[in-house]
């Protein structure tokens, strides 16, 4: 995983979450675990580049025993991982973009408590 800068405006937590995504204009669904997550999104290792920017449909599933959550996003950051062509990565974040208020809030609650497990 990418160890930059961290200039998030909002925490991130190291969770595993089950992610499928899929971008709006392709049929491909990419299925994945995520890095971490934070209420404004998501760092996820992709087996291809999506393209940045690119607007994707999300569908997390925060293996809490609840419904998986269903929202909107865009790929705001991409960078290939150094190895061979057919074992190529991509570290991937991902922002929401139309995140419920109910939804938020359980992000909000499993972020804080990861974080106060660290």
């Amino acid at each position: 995983m990418w160890g930059g800068i961290n200039r998030r405006k909002f925490p991130r937590a190291n969770y595993p979450c089950i992610l499928t995504v899929k971008r709006k204009d392709q049929q491909d669904v990419l299925s994945t675990q995520t890095e971490n997550i934070g209420l404004g999104g998501i760092c996820v290792i992709l087996p291809r580049d999506l393209g940045i920017f690119a607007p994707v449909e999300i569908r997390l599933d925060l293996l809490d025993g609840q419904p998986s959550i269903e929202c909107d996003g865009t790929v705001v950051w991409v960078i290939a991982s150094k190895g061979d062509k057919k074992s190529e990565s991509f570290d991937t974040g991902l922002e929401f973009t139309n995140l419920t208020r109910k939804d938020a809030i359980r992000i909000s609650s499993i972020v804080e408590k990861a974080i106060d497990a660290q």
